[in-house]
């Protein structure tokens, strides 16, 4: 059983270590968790809490009560993140939780997702910023269909960096044979897939074998540990950095007597660089200008990179207002008011062939209908299914809908931000579903 007298509080090396600037800035991974329901997912994060010293000592003191409370063998280092009074009493992961921690190489921030077919739309959800996927896989089990599901959702999502770890290998023997084979079976529906880098990883997340530490259980294993993987991946090439797009949020106008003529435009570059100089079209006018300068948090910059939040000012009085798009005049995205999209749909009511919505792209609105659902997808045999055209919650399918006005946008392959949407029912303001432009 773990011990409350180790060192359990929260640990700040990097305030000691490195300035606070520095810690500032540290380069951010984000990654999610998925698996099958009892794989081991939130106990594999508090696993990670705990060996890298990240939780403060009154919350393993009260995950330790608890645990004994219910008559558990182990602290139920799960209870971490399983925080909602259902996921404690069924031992399930039910909603997306995110947790935070810092180690002197990096910052993280953790997505852990249901394992339940019925919550595939929270995997979507916490998954769609990632850096990385974690999948778990039972070594006693090895891939299952939920698996496929996982590894197929982190493919359509675009998710550069999949790490499988094969958990529970105390329950094997720690066997070389098992975890083996689990890797040669994922490997074999691997090519379906469209994931650039893929790593296998040999775990207990109950005893913390390769998790943080090297496991003495497993000297045929001498590849990295989960946590040394996380702090060296490389994900300066997840960004899109040739393609500027910089969707306008709001208009600045200070009204002030230093700041009287100051006309910015406010929002996020969510994708490649700009440069005072820099040609630019202003979508949807078309027409063109030079920028003039670039602000953030009061300093002038000669370039800004995705993803700062800036305010660029331009030569010209162009009409500009939010939902605009301001992009390199030699490298403008489509336009156009057709879209077909690959969809994850998270509502209760099934998607409906002409009904009407709002969709949401970047900091632009715009009404839709639904011209047409194309397939669906068999996430079993990762086929398309072009006979049943029933959507309902969880599914996954290629629809094309119609806007009222044209939007912007690159395909979600090329630009995650400006490929990606939601959908909005209008009556509910309910969030129906996610897309991912194809």
């Amino acid at each position: 059983m773990l011990n409350s007298n180790h060192s359990l509080r929260k640990v700040n090396n990097m305030h000691t270590e490195h300035s606070t600037k520095g810690y500032l800035d540290m380069q951010l991974l984000r990654f999610t968790t998925a698996g099958s329901v009892d794989d081991g997912k939130s106990t594999l994060i508090g696993r990670l809490l705990y060996d890298s010293k990240s939780i403060f000592e009154d919350q393993m003191e009260a995950i330790e009560a608890t645990s004994r409370r219910k008559g558990e063998e182990h602290v139920n280092l799960a209870l971490l993140t399983d925080g909602l009074r259902a996921e404690r009493e069924q031992g399930i992961t039910i909603d997306v939780a995110y947790r935070y921690f810092a180690t002197p190489k990096r910052k993280f921030i953790i997505a852990d997702t249901p394992g339940h077919i019925q919550y595939t739309r929270n995997m979507v959800t916490g998954a769609s910023t990632a850096n990385l996927a974690i999948i778990l896989v039972d070594a006693r089990n090895g891939v299952v269909e939920q698996t496929l599901r996982h590894a197929y959702i982190a493919s359509l999502l675009r998710i550069p960096h999949v790490v499988v770890c094969i958990n529970k290998m105390d329950l094997v023997g720690y066997s070389q044979e098992v975890y083996d084979s689990v890797k040669n079976r994922f490997k074999g529906f691997a090519p379906q897939l469209d994931i650039k880098d893929t790593r296998f990883v040999p775990i207990s997340a109950l005893n913390g074998d390769n998790v943080v530490d090297a496991s003495q259980n497993m000297p045929w294993y001498t590849d990295e540990t989960l946590m040394t993987l996380l702090e060296t991946i490389d994900i300066r090439d997840d960004k899109n950095y040739a393609d500027a797009r910089f969707p306008v949020q709001t208009v600045i106008r200070p009204m002030t007597t230093e700041f009287h003529d100051y006309r910015g435009y406010g929002g996020r570059i969510d994708s490649g660089e700009f440069s005072v100089g820099d040609e630019i079209t202003v979508l949807p006018s078309g027409l063109s200008s030079k920028i003039s300068s670039i602000d953030m948090m009061g300093e002038s910059l000669k370039t800004a990179y995705a993803p700062q939040s800036v305010s660029i000012t331009i030569a010209d009085d162009i009409d500009i207002s939010r939902g605009d798009m301001i992009v390199k005049s030699d490298n403008l995205p489509h336009v156009s008011q057709d879209v077909t999209a690959m969809i994850c749909w998270f509502n209760e009511r099934p998607l409906q062939v002409r009904g009407k919505y709002i969709l949401k792209h970047t900091s632009n609105e715009a009404k839709c209908v639904v011209q047409s659902i194309n397939f669906k997808m068999d996430i079993n045999s990762l086929g398309q299914n072009f006979e049943d055209k029933n959507v309902k919650m969880n599914d996954i399918a290629q629809i094309t809908v119609r806007t009222a006005k044209p939007i912007f946008y690159d395909s979600y392959r090329k630009n995650r931000n400006t490929g990606s949407f939601i959908l909005i029912e209008e009556g509910t303001n309910a969030t129906v579903c996610a897309g991912m432009i194809v």
